[in-house]
């Protein structure tokens, strides 16, 4: 994986002995290998967008149903021959690219440190080469041996081209001496110019968009340049190389330019127009727009809502039928108490017919008629006296 390409920049050093024009021949062979998956996955998220209309309408009119929402894009992407995945696949393709690379270029001047040190000294004692055993100088990875490339590199602790040597960083350089390391900071500088006119160059032709926001573009276009500042940390080599893919990366934008968006009725144009009819898709619904972010926002709040919802037992819409038969209940217990807060205010006017369990209490009124009438008859109540007390009265 990595020989093939360390094989490859050997040979373009090979009839140019000079580091940087090999470098400069690599990104070349790279970034022609990475253009037309550049170029499908631009078109990929053209037709995206052209769609994008329809899409919200699908939205909005499927918001509750996850399972036919899915189906009717399904059936949106097979009538215009559409696949998601095309605008996505071509920009993964190309990281194990950039990893390659950056392996192969470090590669280059590999230096035994730390506890590899050792090993390397050890072998080179077991060859009986003492010097290079003290102070073992590039030992170059992925290259052959008998290579023009590896013979140059090999035990040197430089890798110098046109006055600059590739081996060390800008930061490294710089902390050496600044009249040293400006060289090497205004390469930095450079790349992080050019980053920033790529990402203009997309940005002009980018301004509308359904997928971002104002905001999100503003950061699109200054985060490459934030990437440039990391630079200082790596290789010389690798910042020369990221120049030159760069460079390649202006001319590709303007090809895209001008092909997608040349006329009125290119792809481009078309999805710029369809971009605007789903924002305002968006802004008639209540939705408000925001971009992808904020689309990606909504559908975790109404998720969450969802959640909160199953976890209670409750439907996320309509009245609650527990709820319900709880204010019923409660409206018959308080008539219940509001009747019983009547009973006892006062005696009925219809008193309850007495039981066989014993007789209603009598009021005081009754007693007293009673024992008025007692008096008068000189008779007692059943059961008012005790027993002898009619034989004294007799007397």
């Amino acid at each position: 994986m990595f020989e093939i390409p360390a094989g490859l920049l050997s040979w373009f050093y090979g009839f140019t002995n000079n580091y940087i024009l090999a470098i400069a021949l690599i990104a070349i062979v790279v970034m022609a290998i990475t253009t037309p998956l550049t170029l499908k996955s631009t078109k990929g998220m053209l037709e995206m967008q052209r769609v994008a209309p329809e899409m919200r309408k699908l939205q909005n009119e499927y918001r509750n149903d996850r399972q036919k929402l899915n189906e009717e894009m399904m059936k949106l992407y097979q009538e215009h021959k559409v696949n998601p995945m095309s605008s996505c696949l071509p920009l993964a393709a190309q990281m194990p690219i950039f990893i390659i690379m950056f392996r192969v270029l470090r590669g280059l001047v590999y230096e035994p440190r730390g506890a590899a040190l050792p090993v390397a000294q050890s072998v080179w004692r077991a060859f009986g080469r003492e010097d290079e055993a003290l102070d073992p100088g590039f030992i170059p990875r992925y290259l052959s041996t008998d290579s023009a490339l590896y013979k140059s590199l090999f035990g040197e602790h430089s890798m110098p081209s046109l006055g600059i040597d590739l081996s060390k960083s800008a930061f490294e350089a710089i902390s050496e001496g600044l009249s040293n390391g400006v060289v090497y900071a205004l390469l930095v500088v450079a790349l992080g110019g050019l980053y920033f006119a790529q990402q203009r160059m997309v940005a002009a032709r980018a301004t509308i968009s359904p997928t971002m926001s104002p905001m999100q573009q503003k950061l699109m276009q200054y985060l490459p340049v934030f990437f440039a500042v990391f630079q200082v940390f790596f290789l010389a080599a690798l910042v020369v190389y990221y120049i030159f893919q760069t460079l390649i990366r202006i001319v590709q934008q303007f090809y895209i330019t001008k092909t997608f968006y040349g006329h009125e009725d290119s792809l481009g144009r078309q999805a710029q127009r369809a971009s605007e009819a789903a924002r305002e898709e968006a802004r008639k619904n209540g939705d408000g727009g925001g971009g992808l972010f904020a689309q990606a926002k909504r559908d975790l709040a109404v998720g969450r809502g969802d959640g909160k919802d199953a976890k209670r037992g409750q439907p996320a819409k309509g009245p609650n039928k527990s709820s319900t038969n709880s204010s019923k209940g409660a409206k018959g217990a308080s008539s219940s108490r509001q009747s019983a807060s009547k009973q006892a205010a006062g005696p009925s006017k219809n008193p309850p017919p007495a039981t066989g369990k014993g007789r209603p209490t009598p009021s005081r009124k009754d007693a007293e008629a009673g024992r008025a009438k007692t008096s008068r008859t000189g008779t007692s109540r059943p059961g008012s006296s005790r027993p002898g007390s009619s034989g004294k009265k007799r007397r």
